[in-house]
């Protein structure tokens, strides 16, 4: 009995620290400031170890086809290339501040498997900045970018570039791939060439 009330005790301790903790403001949330080793340890395993467990039962398609690599190369570029870099490209500014940093997908391929890949694109990760593309996206519309993602160790800035000219109009973001620059513009108010006299 005593040692039943001796671990609630320490329970009503543990928990009183830790709301104190939380409440106190001193840990510094801000993007800049890098985690503590364990924390960044903590963080890393249970990480892995969700994502291993989560995509356990996942069927991989035959990702070596062409067509499929072909029809994901657009939708890398439009979905994942601005923050996890591409061949010959860095991530883009807004990835830069993001902690932890999107990790570079040419090494994460060697890392993670073709399922534990799809689950991440699929339901992202939170507090990472790693969006669920499952929201908007249906698996047939995501595998085909893993597919391709399987193919980044080997491609070299060339190599990724005669990818895209070959892939066309194939994948659900090849508009916005072929013209990333191109933006809805908004009526210029001073344009009276708009305006019918």
């Amino acid at each position: 009995m005593q040692t039943i009330k001796t671990l609630i005790a320490a329970a009503a301790v543990a928990m009183v620290a830790v709301l104190g903790f939380a409440y106190s403001g001193t840990y510094d949330i801000s993007a800049d400031a890098p985690h503590s080793g364990f924390t960044k340890w903590l963080f890393s395993t249970t990480k892995h170890a969700s994502v291993k467990r989560q995509a356990s039962n996942i069927e991989v398609p035959d990702l070596s086809d062409e067509a499929l690599i072909l029809a994901g190369v657009n939708d890398f570029k439009g979905m994942c290339a601005e923050c996890h870099g591409a061949p010959g490209q860095a991530a883009k500014a807004m990835a830069q501040g993001m902690n932890p940093a999107p990790p570079d997908l040419a090494e994460e391929v060697l890392e993670l498997s073709a399922a534990e890949l799809f689950w991440v694109t699929k339901h992202g990760i939170k507090m990472t900045g790693m969006p669920a593309w499952g929201v908007t996206h249906d698996d047939d519309t995501i595998w085909p970018v893993i597919a391709f993602i399987t193919t980044l160790p080997e491609l070299d800035a060339t190599q990724y570039q005669e990818m895209l000219t070959r892939a066309g109009s194939l994948g659900h973001h090849a508009d916005a791939a072929a013209h990333p620059d191109e933006a809805p513009q908004e009526p210029d108010q001073h344009d009276h060439s708009r305006h019918e006299h």
